[in-house]
């Protein structure tokens, strides 16, 4: 059996100004590294330009973003909850990937005023379309505890040991869901 590490993207899932996925994402990220049990890598999906589908022609960003998720194991989304769903790009960046998505394990970390829930509830819907296993934890963040004026990234220490189960639980069903991807 092939033991080389899996690699996980943290995908950074809203491309509006003044958005703090970012944030999310590097303590994500952060938390992941101290790990060594994976190579985690942390995707912005507004480095990509994707248009909206269908409407351009345009497709290096669409190229590049397809071979991004091919050479994943597994991810991790970081969604914000934006008006009862998820944001609008993060959406656009699943439907222009088909293929690249199958048979692969995520996690989420959500937030939001009510914690992101009905944003992460929809994405799992979505992701299981494209034959994604979603794991049952589930890391909720909100806007009225975890951040300060709304803004400024401050995680409740418990959300660290959250963020551990999900690793573990994100690794196992991304190696055990492997033969399937051979």
């Amino acid at each position: 059996m092939d033991q080389k590490k899996l690699k996980i993207g943290i995908i950074l899932g809203s491309t509006r100004k003044g958005r703090v996925s970012p944030q999310v994402g590097s303590w994500v990220k952060k938390l992941a590294d101290q790990r060594n049990d994976a190579e985690y890598e942390l995707i912005d999906i507004k480095d990509f330009n994707l248009p909206l589908l269908g409407e351009s022609s345009e497709k290096e960003g669409i190229l590049r973003w397809r071979e991004k998720l091919d050479a994943l194991d597994g991810f991790i989304f970081i969604v914000p909850e934006y008006n009862h769903g998820m944001p609008g790009a993060l959406k656009n960046a699943i439907d222009h990937a088909r293929e690249p998505w199958f048979n692969k394990a995520a996690g989420l970390v959500s937030y939001g005023n009510a914690g992101g829930t009905r944003s992460a509830e929809q994405l799992r819907s979505v992701l299981a379309e494209q034959y994604i296993a979603t794991i049952r934890t589930h890391v909720v963040l909100s806007t009225f505890t975890d951040f300060e004026k709304h803004s400024i990234f401050k995680p409740k220490e418990h959300h660290a040991e959250q963020l551990n189960t999900l690793f573990e639980q994100l690794l196992s069903w991304a190696n055990a869901l492997k033969p399937l991807r051979a």
